[in-house]
């Protein structure tokens, strides 16, 4: 007799840079055999969920693995804690400039040697950073926003397979010019509606596609519930990567870098933890009260020591490292414990 394959859902929410804490636990995942027929993202939950569905020209495990090179060598970062290679300069000259970059042979020859050591890895961001200074710019007290949108992300993730991947997938995005949230799915998903999702107000300005202005979903909403439950009303299982709604991410302030830092994750805290409340009071019951799905809440928390909390938003390589092994705990203790139902046993 034939049983029917239960559905297991995935929801990669908003978070970055302790998105590796996501990396973690979907190589954990991985490693399980855990298939998802759904997946729902929303902010830098989209990196992750791109990296594993999509990644180009490496298996997703690897592109997993090697997001804690976004982070900079920790002797460099302490002088200078600002992530260059994520938040670059923007206009048409910063374009071409890292254009340029890409093409130059010694330059991509230093970048290519970074994981042989620390002391390469120090040598490939401070030629980083020093490009990064050389960069010319056109920011202005005009401009909408302080960074160009992502330029890395076509290196990493082929937009070309999704269409075609076995899960649904779902990205959201808040449409500025019609005041709405707008979510879409693997067949209409581009580089541009990436670059759409995720352009965070002050730090990205707002993306313009096909007529209308956006920035990214998760500002608003960090946990992509409600078209997931509107195509799928019943979902047997759904596992949340909730990254930012803890009250242990927030600290007093270190210096006035980590006060602007902590001026956006304050509100952001906030909401995830509304955002999960709000699901399970509402939209988790059907017309009689039932559950639509049983909700598997990745335990962070639990993995992250205390001592940790203060640099778990550095864009340091160490704590990126850091929170990719502890999403990696993470991940082996929920497949340990919910092994049924993860479709495991």
């Amino acid at each position: 007799m034939s049983t029917k394959k239960k559905s297991l859902a995935l929801v990669l929410g908003g978070g970055a840079p302790n998105a590796t804490l996501m990396a973690g636990s979907l190589v954990a995942f991985i490693e399980a055999g855990v298939e998802f027929d759904i997946i729902s993202t929303s902010g830098a939950g989209a990196i992750v969920g791109l990296l594993y569905m999509a990644a180009k020209g490496q298996p997703p495990k690897q592109a997993l693995e090697k997001l804690a090179d976004m982070g900079v060598a920790d002797a460099l970062y302490s002088a200078f804690p600002v992530n260059f290679k994520v938040f670059n300069k923007p206009g048409l000259m910063a374009d071409l400039w890292r254009q340029w970059q890409q093409a130059n042979p010694v330059l991509q020859a230093i970048q290519a040697q970074a994981d042989q050591g620390p002391l390469q890895r120090l040598a490939a961001d401070w030629s980083s950073w020093l490009m990064a200074t050389l960069c010319p710019s056109d920011l202005n007290a005009q401009s909408q926003g302080l960074c160009a949108h992502v330029p890395f992300i076509d290196q990493v993730v082929d937009f070309s397979k999704l269409a075609s991947i076995k899960p649904q997938f779902y990205l959201n995005a808040y449409n500025l010019s019609r005041k709405r949230m707008e979510c879409w799915d693997k067949r209409q998903i581009t580089h541009e509606h990436f670059l759409a999702a995720l352009s965070f107000p002050l730090i990205y300005p707002p993306y313009l596609l096909d007529g209308d202005y956006y920035i990214e979903g998760a500002a608003i909403d960090t946990l992509n519930f409600k078209r997931l439950f509107q195509d799928h009303p019943y979902i047997d299982t759904t596992v949340v990567f909730d990254v930012l709604g803890s009250e242990e991410i927030l600290h007093p302030p270190r210096d006035l870098y980590d006060a602007w830092v902590q001026s956006i994750i304050t509100p952001l805290t906030e909401i995830a933890r509304d955002d999960l409340k709000l699901f399970e009071a509402l939209h988790n019951k059907d017309a009689e009260g039932k559950p639509r799905t049983k909700l598997l809440r990745v335990a962070y928390d639990k993995f992250i020591r205390p001592e940790q909390r203060e640099q778990e938003l550095d864009w340091s390589y160490s704590n990126l490292s850091q929170m990719y092994q502890a999403g990696y705990a993470a991940g082996q203790a929920l497949c340990r414990d919910h092994a049924a139902e993860l479709g495991l046993a």
